[in-house]
């Protein structure tokens, strides 16, 4: 079934998401191989990966498509994903968050808070 959803509002929804997502997919990729990767977040029973690198694979099905081919499940996880940024960013520790959990935790949405704020855009910084 097809949300009657306002061509204003999904190009709203896909303007904050790409500002939420800064991290490139190869990025993405990359981060959601590694050992840090795999240790933060909330996994869900019987299932094995958690729910925010769950997100991260769905974040790079959704930017490998047309933003024509998106559909009402895309535009719903990149609210999710929208959502839990803003919340997440929100609860920022004080000092340095290069090698924390808050960071990897965000980093599993796409989202490095170091990029553009004079820290390494590499990862893991």
């Amino acid at each position: 079934m097809k949300l009657h959803r306002a061509p204003d509002e999904e190009q709203a929804i896909w303007r904050d998401f790409e500002a939420m997502v800064n991290m490139s997919p190869a990025q993405l990729r990359d981060w959601l191989e590694t050992d840090e990767s795999k240790k933060v977040g909330f996994t869900r029973r019987g299932e094995s990966e958690s729910v925010g690198r769950q997100s991260g694979w769905r974040i790079l099905e959704i930017r490998a498509k047309a933003v024509g081919d998106l559909t009402d499940a895309d535009y719903a996880h990149m609210k999710k994903v929208i959502g839990y940024g803003r919340r997440h960013l929100a609860q920022r520790p004080w000092g340095d968050v290069t090698r924390t959990r808050w960071r990897w935790s965000l980093m599993n949405w796409g989202h490095d808070p170091l990029v553009g704020r004079g820290g390494s855009d590499s990862g893991l910084g």
